[in-house]
């Protein structure tokens, strides 16, 4: 039995132990001041007419077993207007909740406050307070909120917050910038991307059940990490559930035109692929990784030619099949139990699994190109690619947690292993035009299959401890992070197309389609972080006041390697018929018996590998701020963050690698060192009740990825795309001077301005408006290489100086002011609308103004790369508790983005909008509503996904295109306790 069984029967077997053994009922909630939302400790809980009652622990939460009935609960508190809940009801065996309790200082005139339990229990509240009280700006979405909107991940969730989009269905951009300028974080620690390509961690991978909050901060303060512009989202997950949760849940999605396809690709993978991992059947054979493989023009003898060659699988093309729906399991486990002196034990548990699919029988590529002459104006299509791709994503994913808290300490030990395996097939028709520049003009029929496999395990150990009456504060982290990424056996085999049907030939050609290849990519990743905050609360002029400081320490290390192979001929080809099946048979492969076969492997690498590297960052931090109230209606938070940052890299250019030694070649070289100072200022004014007014500023960093500081050249074989790391100088002369890219890569300082005005109302009820400026020196962005005619080859740039305007708008209003027959009826809705500037470097504005058409323009700024013009959330939601009924119509759309900055020959690639309409639908069952029943309709308007290619008066061409379609899931939870 492993590790994972071993906690999953026990977990399961606590559970049932609390559902077998429990007979009083339980009161718990939290009680937090009115003013700041900070917890209060040593409250007093008093059950009327009994002679039961608790206290609250350094978190403001407490705990009362009582018998089943219903009480009337009174909270008192030194120096704090008294207040009783009435009409507590307690059921046997049952948890009655009273969350975010808020107690106001007593005046001379205030009486006892006495509320109602319906009036309580509102955890969208607790969070709409610390929005309110927080220091910086900030936005979220709390596990009650999650529930309304029916989303079964975090990805979902965060579509509803102000300013937040999610990209791929996986990846979070804040204010419209991109996957650069985000942070994610778990429970305050930064953990990696399962996507080495990524920034951030995909947020999908989370189910919701197990989130307390998500909490976006827009602006920084001097505890937070600098590297961020637009935003940081912080996934917090439950540690001591209010209530038992012992959860399983099924869930099914169906796309008619996906689903039950029997033109779906795919291939015969490894007997594990369904767990996301793809075992032995596609491992670099035994001596491919050797310097010298066999080849017949080695010296090698014909047998071990033959079986080197016969030890790669011989599949290289797609075979149809049928797809069954999507699928996923999950289970959660969660409680909390009182020990010895009150001391409480909180555990949770939660494994998911999923299994998708996707079907695109019409996926579209395209390269196009700009017309030399000024007064022509359509673009010159290069290549165009359409067929099918198909894709099957699994996703086995487990988490568990165990908090203990004592009177003065809190400690939490969280574990998660996240696995993910994805399988894309895809046949191609290549069409290539020999009119365009660089272009030989050819047929093609491509097939091609990949498989990535990825990995991560984190653990996070995490104290918080309270001293001299809870006036200071330690709060410590350590968390390792171990990640993996392999993309084994990439198999492309594009065939050149000559003569007409039905009697065209097939031939390799390696000035057209090229010679069938393979590739093995695999990256290994450690991140190691401490963190240390200490909080002191005291007295300043009269007011509270609260001193921060600390610090950090980040030890990343990645390895990174591609080896690949090339089909060659010792001879002529043979007579191919378009079938891959017979490509690697005996007959074909050299040295078999009959001497026939010409069909051999050569190797792609050279000795150092130009395509590996290893590059590790040390990132220290200090901080110090003072967060002061000087006066009643005025808050302030002033803080200071340094941060020492060296990145050092081992790689080595192709120059270099191919015996120029005046080629690069790095041995564990700085390639970043810096000393940074980031200061940070964030005034609130309250206007009225309910009413802030924010003011902020701070300067923050965004860092080039270990993936952008280097030599590696990145292949995507289905779009036939490379990627170029930053190190790669560009366009130098003899002497290595007037280079177009220096290869000097470095980070992109930010400066940001935001103001917000906030109008908070009853409940979850309110409305704001913000407006943000940022300023970016040295901006990253991917640049099309202009020097490449002949291939689509893109390198990450500094690409001069940026600029950010930004407004937002968001309302929250229950319609129940128009009538009582609609209080049950709410609108959600924000609004980003964003303008963007980046002044050109030299090069890109005379590379641009070379190809400058009549009747255009061109001066020095343009819009800047990944960031989106605009994004609309929108929402109308019914929830009707007593009846355990919502249902809601959430929309989202992000405006047109440039994505790929072009230049020159080649034109500037944007992403076209996404009008995504989705309907989710939520029903409790059963007599204690054990079951939750939920449907969710995507994508209702049937919307396509598409990048284009835009140049000035010549009609859109795409870069490229899939249509997702609609689609319909269905979920079911079965809850036991």
């Amino acid at each position: 039995m492993n590790k994972y069984s071993i906690i999953l029967c026990a977990t399961i077997w606590i559970g049932l132990a609390n559902l077998t053994f429990a007979q009083d009922g339980t009161i718990r909630g939290s009680v937090f001041d009115g003013a700041n939302g900070k917890p209060l400790t040593g409250v007093n809980i008093l059950l009327k007419e009994t002679s039961k009652g608790a206290s609250t622990d350094i978190e403001g939460h407490f705990s009362i077993d009582v018998p089943a009935g219903t009480y009337d609960v009174r909270i008192t508190y030194i120096s704090y207007q008294s207040k009783t809940i009435k009409g507590v009801k307690v059921g046997a065996s049952n948890i009655t909740v009273l969350d975010n309790i808020r107690l106001q200082e007593k005046t001379e005139e205030m009486e006892e406050v006495v509320v109602t339990a319906e009036a309580v229990n509102i955890s969208e509240a607790a969070l709409l307070t610390q929005k309110r009280k927080s220091a910086n700006l900030l936005d979220g979405i709390s596990a009650e909120k999650i529930k309304k909107t029916g989303a079964s991940n975090a990805a979902d969730a965060l579509k509803k917050v102000t300013g937040v989009s999610i990209q791929g269905g996986k990846y979070v951009y804040v204010r419209g910038l991109g996957d650069r300028y985000t942070k994610t974080m778990l429970n305050g620690v930064e953990i990696p991307s399962l996507d080495p390509t990524k920034n951030s961690l995909q947020i999908d991978i989370f189910p919701t059940n197990l989130i307390q909050n998500m909490i976006v901060n827009k602006t920084a303060t001097a505890k937070l990490p600098a590297d961020f512009t637009g935003g940081i989202v912080n996934v917090e997950t439950i540690d001591f559930p209010n209530e038992p949760i012992f959860d399983i849940s099924v869930s099914t999605g169906y796309n008619p035109q996906m689903h039950f396809n029997n033109q779906f690709l795919t291939y015969d993978g490894s007997s594990t692929d369904f767990l996301g991992f793809g075992g032995g059947a596609r491992e670099l054979p035994n001596g491919a990784a050797a310097p010298n493989i066999p080849t017949p023009i080695s010296g090698a003898s014909g047998d071990q030619v033959y079986n080197f060659v016969d030890s790669f699988n011989p599949t290289l093309g797609p075979r149809h099949s049928s797809n069954v729906m999507d699928y996923s399991l999950g289970i959660s486990l969660g409680n909390q139990k009182e020990m010895h002196n009150q001391n409480v034990l909180g555990y949770i548990f939660s494994a998911t699994y999923k299994n998708s699919s996707s079907h695109f029988d019409d996926y579209r590529f395209g390269e196009y190109q700009v017309p030399a002459a000024a007064d022509q104006y359509e673009l010159i299509r290069a290549t165009t690619q359409n067929g099918a791709v198909s894709e099957r994503n699994v996703l086995l994913g487990g988490l568990a947690g165990l908090a203990y808290k004592t009177r003065r300490s809190k400690y939490k030990l969280t574990a998660m292993h996240l696995q993910n395996g994805e399988s894309r097939s895809a046949d191609l028709f290549i069409d290539n035009s020999q009119s365009a520049p660089g272009q030989s003009g050819y047929l093609g029929d491509s097939h091609n299959l990949e498989y990535s496999q990825r990995s991560i395990s984190n653990m996070l150990l995490n104290g918080v401890h309270y001293f001299n009456e809870s006036d200071w504060k330690i709060d410590w982290r350590l968390s390792p992070t171990l990640s993996k990424m392999t993309d084994p056996d990439i198999r492309q085999t594009t065939y050149t197309l000559r003569g007409e049907k039905p009697n065209q030939n097939y031939i390799f050609n390696a000035g057209a389609g090229g010679f069938p290849s393979r590739l093995w990519r695999d990256m290994d990743e450690m991140n190691l972080v401490g963190r240390a905050n200490i909080n002191r609360d005291y007295k300043l002029l009269g007011g509270s006041a609260t001193l921060k400081f600390g610090g950090s320490y980040v030890y990343k290390q990645r390895d990174y390697e591609i080896l690949s192979f090339n089909m060659a001929f010792f001879g002529n080809q043979p007579e191919w018929t378009g079938n891959t099946e017979e490509i690697l048979e005996d007959d074909n492969i050299y040295g078999n018996d009959s001497k026939d076969g010409t069909v051999y492997y050569q190797s792609g690498n050279v000795t150092p590998n130009p395509n590996a590297y290893s590059s590790n960052v040390h990132n220290s931090s200090l901080y110090l701020s003072n967060e002061v109230q000087p006066f009643t209606d005025l808050k302030l938070n002033v803080g200071l963050r340094a941060e020492s940052y060296v990145q050092r890299h081992t790689g080595r250019s192709v120059r270099f690698a191919q015996g120029d030694k005046d080629g690069k070649n790095l041995k564990n070289e700085k390639v970043l060192d810096a000393f940074d100072l980031f200061p940070s200022a964030n005034l609130t004014y309250f206007l009225a009740d309910g009413m802030n007014l924010r003011l902020s500023y701070s300067k923050t960093i965004a860092r080039p990825s270990f993936r952008e500081l280097s030599f590696a050249q990145i292949l995507d074989p289905v779009s036939d795309r490379r990627f170029n790391g930053g190190l790669f100088p560009v366009g130098c002369d003899q002497e290595g001077n007037s280079c177009r890219w220096d290869g000097n890569l470095t980070e992109t300082r930010i400066q940001n301005f935001d103001l917000r005005l906030d109008q908070y109302f009853n409940r979850d009820e309110l409305m704001s408006i913000s407006a943000f400026y940022k300023s970016l020196d040295d901006p990253i962005e991917l640049v099309r290489l202009r020097n490449s005619v002949t291939s689509s080859e893109y390198q990450p740039r500094n690409v001069g100086k940026g600029k950010v305007y930004g407004l937002e708008l968001e309302l929250r209003k229950s319609l129940g002011f128009i009538a009582g027959s609609l209080k049950h009826l709410k609108v959600n809705s924000n609004v980003t609308v964003v303008k963007s500037v980046i002044e050109m470097t030299e090069n890109e504005f005379k590379a641009r103004k070379k190809y400058e058409k009549e009747g255009q323009a061109i001066d020095h700024k343009r819009e800047m790369a990944g960031q989106a013009p605009y994004i609309i959330n929108g929402g109308l939601t019914y929830d009707d508790p007593g009846h355990g009924f919502d249902v809601g119509l959430f929309y989202n759309l992000k405006g047109e983005t440039l994505t790929l900055v072009g230049g020159g020959i080649f034109p500037d690639v944007y992403s076209e909008p996404f009008h995504s309409l989705r309907l989710n639908l939520n029903k409790t069952l059963g007599p204690n509503d054990q079951y939750a029943l939920s449907l969710s309709v995507s994508n209702i308007l049937n919307d396509s996904r598409q990048e284009t290619y835009r140049s000035y008066q010549a009609a859109d061409q795409v870069y490229s295109s899939f249509k997702p379609h609609r689609s319909v899931s269905i979920g079911l939870k079965y809850s036991f306790l």
